[in-house]
């Protein structure tokens, strides 16, 4: 054990974002649990630490006093402070950070490989590098800009989800219930710009897209189930369908969007982004989108349709959503707040049939009960007030600005590359001539501090073609697009020898 003298050689950062005494209390906190600090040892006097630490007294004095407060410490009077002897009564013994681990002998161990009945780790999927901040020419896709988060207004209405009336709300288990306010702006704000009209009961809340796609496929796919996805798609649909469906069919992509082959008599279920195709950005047309929903009632499949990235159409007036034209309940309908907001916050929605959502909800109060209920809080007030309607005006100027750059550089220093353009969305699909390996071009461009994603793993059907990439645009400053392109370019011109 330290003794409790020297358990205070730590440095406070002026600079941090967080206060010196938010540290210092995270740090005494840290020396008790884990045993840095006796129980019953005595700490320094306020005068003596802020004068070691270069501190304030009054930063020490507030910080021992929440510990106080708190249970951590024990004020004496004319003796100081002491660490509570209670503080650490329910361990059981070992749980120090330090303490080892028992390893079970390898004779004992279950055989795992053999206890898997599904292997997820091993599916083809994006992978992006952890530090992509560290990068100087970041084109990767699905982050954001965190210079363009609205981060006061996010702090009011986080402020507003704070107050005493709110908590009593949203602290409560909902069981299975969404807050009703989140839900009322998804019904009269989000769906409405999409033309869609539905009652509450229609409506679920979830972590994300892809867990509205968990649900659905845990709920109406089997071993005998067909699922027809566009190709290239979106991976983690493909996954996720792989998981439980039978059989995945691939089905053509054109300028229109999803082509409807002969293919489609098979489907059980079809997965389609008909706002920007994932991952090629083109826009389903209007008649292409007639004729999906005939031929879903024809051949009686269900299409899903992910709303993907609808909410940032740079120009002219956005097509009607499949489901704002289905008067058949073929279309389910799926929807996230990841790239406006920020994909941390993993909050989306699903709309459907009532007894579908009502199934859908029993199945997520199995998993997860409900989304966290202060972020719902919080969200429902950034729409209500009218702030996420102004970010999204702002992010269609500024991606629109981005895509141009991009596009400009793209045709000056790879001339050799086709792009395809888009009227919206974050992100761009090129491809190259047919003999460059786009997978080994992100590895040298990353050696340049350039970020790009391959695109051959949204090809479910493989070996897919090599010469396609992605460029997301949602990260990067307009000012570094075109050199990013340069360095692009020479790593492409490296592997083209």
């Amino acid at each position: 054990m330290v003794h409790a003298s020297r358990a205070f050689l730590f440095r406070l950062e002026p600079d941090k974002s967080v206060t010196l005494q938010a540290q210092l209390r995270r740090m005494l906190v840290s020396a008790i649990l884990d045993g840095q600090i006796l129980p019953g040892a005595p700490l320094p006097s306020c005068r003596s630490l802020a004068q070691t630490l270069k501190v304030a007294r009054n930063t020490v004095v507030l910080a021992y006093q929440d510990l106080v407060e708190e249970g951590f410490l024990i004020a004496r009077e004319r003796s100081g402070f002491f660490v509570n002897p209670e503080i650490l009564t329910g361990r059981a013994k070992g749980t120090a950070p330090e303490a080892k681990a028992l390893e079970p002998a390898p004779d004992q161990a279950p055989d795992w490989a053999s206890r898997f009945k599904s292997r997820p780790g091993l599916q083809r999927n994006i992978v992006k590098p952890a530090d992509w901040q560290d990068y100087p020419y970041p084109f990767i896709y699905g982050q954001v800009d965190q210079n363009l988060f609205p981060l006061a207004a996010w702090r009011e209405c986080s402020r507003q989800s704070l107050s005493v009336n709110a908590v009593k709300d949203w602290s409560k288990d909902r069981f299975t219930d969404d807050d009703p306010l989140l839900v009322e702006q998804i019904r009269t704000r989000l769906l409405p710009r999409r033309g869609v009209r539905v009652a509450p009961d229609e409506i679920l809340v979830t972590v994300g897209a892809q867990h509205a796609l968990y649900l659905l496929a845990s709920l109406l796919f089997d071993g005998k189930t067909t699922f027809g996805i566009e190709d290239p798609g979106y991976t983690d649909a493909r996954n996720i369908a792989g998981l439980f469906a039978g059989k995945r069919l691939a089905l053509k992509v054109d300028e229109q969007g999803l082509v409807p082959g002969p293919e489609l008599a098979q489907c059980d279920y079809v997965y389609v982004t008909p706002s920007h195709q994932f991952p090629t950005t083109v826009t389903m047309s209007l008649e292409r989108r007639h004729t999906l929903l005939e031929r879903a009632q024809d051949d009686d499949f269900v299409m899903i349709e992910d709303d993907y990235e609808s909410e940032l159409s740079h120009q002219g007036s956005p097509q009607p959503a499949l489901k704002s034209m289905d008067r058949a309940g073929r279309v389910v309908f799926i929807s996230s707040l990841s790239k406006t907001l920020a994909p941390g916050l993993r909050l989306g929605y699903m709309v459907g049939p009532k007894e579908l959502i009502a199934e859908a909800r029993a199945l997520r109060r199995l998993q997860i009960r409900h989304p966290a209920a202060n972020n719902q809080r919080t969200i429902a007030l950034f729409l209500a007030d009218g702030h996420h309607d102004a970010l999204l005006r702002r992010l269609c100027n500024v991606y629109r600005e981005r895509l141009a750059a991009a596009v400009t550089a793209l045709v000056k220093h790879l001339p050799e590359f086709s792009v395809n353009l888009t009227a919206g969305g974050t992100a761009l699909w090129i491809s190259g001539p047919a003999n460059i390996d786009m997978g080994a071009v992100e590895k040298a461009a990353l050696a340049k501090g350039v970020v790009i994603e391959s695109g051959a793993v949204h090809f479910l059907n493989q070996p897919g073609p090599k010469n396609f990439c992605r460029l997301g645009v949602s990260s990067i400053p307009t000012e570094r697009i075109e050199p990013g392109i340069m360095r692009l370019a020479e790593a492409v011109k490296e592997q083209a020898r």
